[in-house]
Formats: C-alpha cells, sequence, structure tokens
C-alpha cells in the first residue's frame, strides 16, 4: 500500500511539472497539437485574442470544458462540450482535454474516466498533421493538413456565432439546433429549443419540450423572414440560406466585422440578438423573439407577465429582482423576492387588489362561502401570499409563479403584503371581528389542521353584518373623494360620448398600461419635460392624474393624429399629403426641434422621433409628442451614455444603437430618417425592395447615380421643373450621416430649408448602407449638383 502511494505521488508529481513546465497554454497558444493534453487550469486563445477555450464551473460542484469571449470580464459562455456530462468537484483534479492519435479529442475526469469526446473516425499519421485549433469566430476546429475533421460549430449549444450554422444535414441525419440552459448557473440541456423546419422548409422554429412548437419566423424569401423582417433587415447581421441535396441551412456574418455580436437561446425561451457595447460594458439587447411569451411562466417567481407591454416582466408590489444585473438585460427567470419579509402578524399586513390576473398554478382550496373568511383565512396563516374569492376560496403559499395578467379571462388577485407596502387611502374604518384560529396545513407549516370551532357560525353571521356595514360607509367615503379628484382635473367631463372639457375644449387622454414596469417613470418624465416647454410644434399638456394602478395624461386634442397614419395608412389618406403639406410639416418638425435643443429653458433631447410621434392638428400643422423617453442635457453637455438601449429601430443613430451614445446629433439621424419617409412615402422599418434592404441604402443609391426623382412619392403632384423635392433628399442624406460631427444641427437643418438659394455640401454615404447593394462609380464623386429654381446649376463646395 504504501509503494502504491508512492507510485501514484510520483505520477502526480510528473505530470504536474509537464503541466506547469512542458507546455505552457496560458502563454496564448490557439491550438492542441496531436499528443498533447490541456489540464484544469490551463487555456487556449484564438489567435486574435477574442476567444478562449479552457474549463469553467458556475457552481463549484460541476466542471465544464468550454468556450467564452476573452476580452468580456463577465464570463460569456458560447460553448459547452460537455454540458449533460459534468466533471463532479470530487473529479476535477487532473482533468484533462486530450488530442488523440486516433483522431478523437476527448475530456477525461481526474479519474481517467472519459466524459466527452468527438467521436471521430478520422485516424491521424504523424504528429505534425493533426490538431485543433481556436478560430477567433468562435469554432473549435480539429483537422489534419487538408481536412476539418470536427468542428463546434456542428454542435452549437445555446448560442449561434456569426459564421455558425442551424440547420440538417442530410446524409448524417444531423440537425443543428440551439438548446437553452436549464437554468442561469446549469448549462445542462434545458426546456426549448431553436432551429429551422425539420420538414424542409426555410423558417425558424421555437419548441418546447423537443416538440411543442409556440414561436416562427415565416417563410425566408431571399432576404428577410416574413412575420420578424426586423431579425435580418438591419444593419449588423447578413443572412444567407443554403439549401442542395446534401444539406439545409441558415448562416450569417456582420457587416461589420469588428461589433461582437451574438444569438442567444436564454432559459425563458426567448431568442435573442444581443451586441457587447464597449463603452458601457454591457450587452444590449437588439431584437427579442417571441415578444409575448406569458405562457411559458419565463419571468420566475412573484413577478407579473405582461405580452402586450414595453417590459413584459415586472416584479409584483412589495418584491425586487433577486439578479438585478441579469434582470437589466431582460433576462427575467431569476424572478423576484420580498423587499421586506412578512411578520406573520394579522394587524400588520393586509392585501393589494391586482385585477385581470391569471392565476398561478397549484393552488390550495377552501370551501368557506363568505369571500371576506377567505381574506381572514390567508391572513391568519403564515405561509399564505396570496387569495383569490370566487364563489370557492382559493389560497398560495410561498412564491408565486406564473403570474399574468389576461385582458378578458383574469380574475381579481389579492396579494399579501406588509401594511406599511399597500398604497395610501383612507382608514378602513372598520375592523374585522376575530375568529378562532384556522389552519390550512401549507408547506412549512406545522402541518396540524385544526377544524372550525362551533363559534364560527355566529362569527359568519357577525362578519357578514360587520363587513356589510363597513362597505357602505368605504363606498360613500370613496364616492365623494372621487367627485372632488374628477372636479379638480382640469373640470373634465367624463361623459364617455366625447372627451370634451367644460368650457368645450377637446382633449386627448394618454392612458399608460397598468402592467408597464416602465409607465410610472415614463409618466414622470413626460410631465415634468413637457410641462415646461411651450412651443406650437410640440403638443401641450393639459393635466393628467394617478390613481392606484391607473394613470393617464391630458393632453390637447389632435383631431387628425399621427403622422404615420397617414403616410403608410390607405392611399387615400395618403393623397391628402400634397407636397406643400408635406413640406410645412417637415419644416414644423425641424422648428419643434431646434427648439428642444437650443431655444428651450431645458435643453431636450428626445430619443424617439419618428412618424408616430408626430401628431398633426386640424390644419395639418405638426406637434412633437410622446417624451417618455427625452432626456435633459446640461449647457456645456455634449453626448451622454446610456446603458440600456431604448427607441425605435429604423431611427437610432449608430453611435447609439452600437454604444449607447446619445447627443442631439442622435435626434438630427431620426429627422433625416423621417424626412426621407415623408418625402418618398415609403416606411423606413419595414422597406421592402427587391435590392436594398433599407430605405437609407435605397434613397443613397439613387442620390449617387443622379436618379432621386424616382425616390419622391409618386403620389405627388409636383412639376417637373421644380428642385426643391432635391434639397429636401439632400437635407436628409447630410442628416443621415454616419459620423455624428459630419451631421448638421437643427440650426443649421432649418437655414437649409429655408433659405431657397442656400448651398449644401455632398452628403457621405448614410449608416447601415455598406455592404448592401453596390454602389456605382459614381459613388465617389467629391460634389453634388442640385438645380436651383430657376433651372439653374450650382456646384456644391462650400463647407457648411
Amino acid at each position: 500500500m504504501f509503494v502504491a502511494s508512492r507510485t501514484w505521488l510520483l505520477q502526480t508529481s510528473l505530470r504536474l511539472l509537464y503541466i506547469f513546465c512542458v507546455v505552457d497554454f496560458s502563454a496564448g497558444l490557439d491550438r492542441i497539437s496531436l499528443g498533447q493534453s490541456l489540464y484544469e487550469g490551463q487555456t487556449i486563445i484564438s489567435q486574435g485574442g477574442k476567444f478562449e477555450l479552457g474549463f469553467f464551473t458556475r457552481n463549484s460542484l460541476q466542471f465544464y470544458m468550454g468556450i467564452w469571449y476573452k476580452f468580456i470580464l463577465d464570463q460569456t459562455i458560447v460553448w459547452v462540450a460537455n454540458r449533460d456530462m459534468p466533471i463532479s468537484a470530487r473529479s476535477y483534479s487532473l482533468s484533462q482535454l486530450v488530442l488523440s492519435e486516433d483522431g478523437n479529442l476527448t475530456l477525461f475526469d481526474g479519474f481517467k474516466r472519459p466524459i466527452w469526446s468527438t467521436n471521430s473516425t478520422f485516424r491521424f499519421l504523424n504528429a505534425t498533421e493533426g490538431a485543433v485549433v481556436l478560430l477567433d469566430t468562435g469554432n473549435l476546429v480539429l483537422s489534419d493538413e487538408f481536412n476539418v475533421v470536427w468542428q463546434s460549430f456542428d454542435y452549437p449549444t445555446d448560442t449561434f456565432l456569426p459564421g455558425g450554422k442551424l440547420g440538417s444535414d442530410k446524409t448524417t441525419n444531423r440537425s443543428q439546433v440551439l438548446t437553452s440552459w436549464r437554468s442561469s448557473d446549469d448549462p445542462s440541456s434545458g426546456t426549448f429549443s431553436f432551429g429551422i423546419d425539420p420538414n424542409g422548409s426555410a423558417e425558424f422554429f421555437l419548441w418546447r419540450n423537443r416538440s411543442e412548437r409556440y414561436w416562427k419566423s415565416g417563410a425566408w424569401n431571399g432576404k428577410t423572414f416574413s412575420s420578424v423582417p426586423e431579425m435580418t433587415l438591419n444593419y449588423i447581421y447578413n443572412f444567407s440560406y443554403v439549401s442542395n441535396e446534401k444539406t439545409n441551412y441558415f448562416t450569417y456574418d456582420l457587416y461589420n466585422p469588428s461589433i461582437t455580436s451574438r444569438f442567444v437561446l436564454d432559459t425563458s425561451g426567448q431568442v435573442r440578438q444581443l451586441t457587447w457595447l464597449e463603452s458601457s460594458q454591457q450587452w444590449n439587447l437588439f431584437w427579442a423573439q417571441p415578444r409575448s411569451y406569458c405562457f411559458l411562466n419565463s419571468c420566475g417567481a412573484n413577478a407579473l407577465c405582461n405580452g402586450s407591454a414595453a417590459s413584459i416582466c415586472s416584479c409584483l408590489k412589495g418584491f425586487e429582482p433577486q439578479l438585478p444585473k441579469e434582470w437589466d438585460l431582460l433576462y427575467f427567470s431569476g424572478g423576484c423576492s420580498r423587499k421586506n419579509p412578512l411578520q406573520c402578524n394579522k394587524d400588520k399586513e393586509g392585501f393589494l387588489k391586482i385585477r385581470q390576473v391569471g392565476l398561478p398554478p397549484n393552488p390550495q382550496s377552501l370551501a368557506v362561502g363568505v369571500a371576506e373568511l377567505c381574506e381572514y383565512a390567508c391572513l391568519i396563516n403564515c405561509s399564505c401570499s396570496a387569495y383569490v374569492s370566487n364563489g370557492d376560496c382559493t389560497l398560495w403559499a410561498g412564491d408565486l409563479i406564473g403570474t399574468n395578467l389576461r385582458a378578458t379571462s383574469g380574475q381579481d388577485f389579492y396579494l399579501k403584503l406588509n401594511a406599511f407596502e399597500l398604497p395610501a387611502g383612507p382608514s378602513k374604518g372598520c375592523m374585522m371581528p376575530r375568529l378562532p384560529l384556522l389552519r390550512l396545513g401549507f408547506p412549512g407549516d406545522s402541518g396540524k389542521k385544526r377544524r372550525l370551532y362551533i363559534g364560527l357560525a355566529v362569527s359568519i353571521s357577525l362578519l357578514i353584518c360587520g363587513s356589510l356595514s363597513c362597505y357602505l360607509w368605504i363606498k360613500k367615503l370613496n364616492h365623494k373623494e372621487a367627485k372632488e379628484t374628477n372636479q379638480n382635473l382640469l373640470l373634465l367631463n367624463l361623459d364617455t360620448s366625447k372627451g370634451n372639457l367644460l368650457n368645450g375644449q377637446s382633449v386627448a387622454a394618454k392612458r399608460l398600461s397598468k402592467g408597464s414596469g416602465q409607465g410610472l417613470e415614463e409618466l414622470r418624465n413626460e410631465t415634468i419635460l413637457i410641462a415646461k416647454l411651450q412651443h406650437m410644434n410640440l403638443v401641450r399638456l393639459l393635466g393628467g392624474c394617478i390613481d392606484e394602478d391607473e394613470k393617464i395624461l391630458i393632453y390637447e386634442y389632435m383631431p387628425n393624429k399621427s403622422l404615420d397614419s397617414f403616410l403608410f395608412g390607405n392611399s387615400m389618406k395618403q393623397k391628402l399629403l400634397d407636397w406643400r403639406t408635406r413640406v410645412r410639416i417637415i419644416e414644423g418638425i425641424a422648428q419643434g426641434l431646434l427648439y428642444l435643443h437650443q431655444y428651450s429653458r431645458l435643453r431636450i433631447v428626445h430619443r424617439d422621433l419618428k412618424a408616430s410621434n408626430i401628431l398633426l392638428d386640424a390644419e395639418m400643422n405638426p406637434k412633437i409628442s410622446d417624451f417618455g423617453l427625452a432626456r435633459i442635457f446640461g449647457g456645456n453637455q455634449l453626448e451622454a451614455n446610456t446603458n440600456r438601449i431604448v427607441g425605435t429601430y429604423g431611427y437610432m443613430s449608430p453611435e447609439y444603437a452600437m454604444e449607447g451614445l446619445f447627443s442631439i446629433k442622435s435626434d438630427v439621424f431620426a429627422f433625416g430618417v423621417l424626412l426621407l419617409e415623408i418625402v418618398s412615402g415609403k416606411k423606413s422599418t419595414g422597406f421592402h425592395d427587391l435590392d436594398y434592404q433599407s430605405l437609407l441604402g435605397y434613397a443613397w443609391e439613387l442620390w449617387v447615380n443622379d436618379r432621386v426623382l424616382e425616390l419622391i412619392d409618386p403620389t405627388l403632384d409636383i412639376p417637373s421643373s421644380s428642385c426643391m423635392p432635391l434639397k429636401y433628399v439632400a437635407v436628409g442624406l447630410l442628416c443621415v450621416q454616419e459620423v455624428p460631427s459630419d451631421r448638421p444641427s437643427m440650426s443649421e437643418v432649418v437655414a437649409m430649408l429655408s433659405n431657397e438659394h442656400t448651398t449644401l455640401v455632398s452628403p457621405k454615404r448614410p449608416a447601415f448602407t455598406a455592404g448592401r447593394a453596390p454602389l456605382l462609380a459614381a459613388s465617389g464623386r467629391e460634389q453634388a449638383e442640385l438645380c436651383s429654381v430657376n433651372r439653374l446649376t450650382e456646384s456644391v463646395l462650400v463647407a457648411r
């Protein structure tokens, strides 16, 4: 036994000596050659330093071999070799990844047991020809001098990297699909999967439990997916589909290789497009589907799911996210926990009523027959979290999972909270009659169910009488307060047939979503900003109210609603926008933005300028609305940074979408997009052209080839001698240039639009157009030519 111990010690010492002295993978090698091993604590790094391969753990109990981004401090795993065969902590010491002569890359634990292998049938002939290399794409490739024997891109886990494939190999019947992690700290195969239609159609599906399909992308038309065009019609991803007798798959690359971006199928069942923001050192959520996924119970414990809200998940009142960093990145599956534990004191606790709730599973029923008894039963039981009383009494204990809002089939749900967490209001003025103790036997209780005492019948009678008196008294009090409140709200006439004040003025009411986690913040922001801004091209705020979960703002009434309903609605409404009206709308929007940027008491960046946020009055004059995302700038402040990108796809400037940087030049970019939409009648966010993937790319191609008139809305009746549309297109292209410093300020834009004889610099290529439709030689010209209204040509060479 002593000899055996010495032998083991000698072998271990020699192995450690080999690890630390003979092969130093951590020095930056990007490969494992034939006969070499990668041990615990060692890694290999791709040649450009982007990816790293090695051992990792999430809980110190189970260890995995995986690939992650080298330069991101918060380790982001993109591939796991042994996701369903972890190495235990007991057998982790001296684990190794070995490339052997039989052509296999094999992972062994410390007891020399094979955990995972490439299962290759190829055999290397000599030590010089075989190696496994980690590429800068994140692909781990096993090859000889001539052939790729195996690659990790053929076996994705939960991440779809640029250059990877999702599809099927018809010769081997093997499919490449994404499968979610089981949880944020468990990379084993989870519930959800994402891949292409196994029946051969070119579209993506999402499945639960490998068989239940709950989302599809719609068919691929060679450029985009019919149901989710925003998935591919953007400036980041270039998708392609390959189909032949051997294989069919989707792959993609990046228009800008310097961007770090990925698709990931998260534990909640959403597939997400994420882009790394170097400035804030965070992943930015660019796109996610499905948007409405409350049926997946993906918000975690003690959260409320609202598929129609901007933020799908929100913590229930009295709760906060358990993992705030993941919650900020819209990973909700960690759920919420109580801010303050319940005190198990019926005199210090109460209930918050939440309307239209789809109920969580696994309740416990109690036949009490009276609603007040149901409330009391939950109140005196320390484990009870909530109840519903709809004839029968239904109670829940512990964490509430799967709670969601339903517009039609929801029920009134009563959430148990500490008294100090309940909304402030008038004293109830009534006390519940004391009833004998009632125990329901929830998990965690003593488990003993106590029967109701003989006097329960008498107590019920007293309870009903007392509750009825209390109800009538409170109803009278609330009616009086509501009457006073309604009179204070700008003398609003609540006649449901029209929105008029008592003085006859028409108003518009904006009701924020009850389930929106951002509703109160946006309302506060909009109220503070717009109340301090007064301009003829900004919508006026008249008043508002907050009552429990109701949030309402009252605006001046705009009878023609929003600009997008005219531009992109039916053809009859579009014809009402003649050229003169469009010019007035463009100039009015420019004046409103100029006021925000330069002449208001506050320097404001709107951050969500788009056609739907331009309202039109009875004379078709434009007014900028919706300041929920706007931000105030200091007097000398040029730009700011945000960790969370908000706004609307198609109007975002590149520096904001990719780095989180915003400034007044971000609004200028959005104005340029909006101007081109007004002139062309085409929608930037849903542009469907055979050769171009964006309105900006289409406009630029026509500009450099002297075909600008093809961009103008054909419904417009413009004299052929008029050159005014050309000037407006030029201004729009100047506003959407990629570099913010190249874009004009709004004061310069207003000067260009108002001065008929102003000269303009030639615009540079707009953002989000590189790599799209090929440009002709004319794109290299250094000057643009615009004809003037008197048919003379001006060479535009002067600087702005």
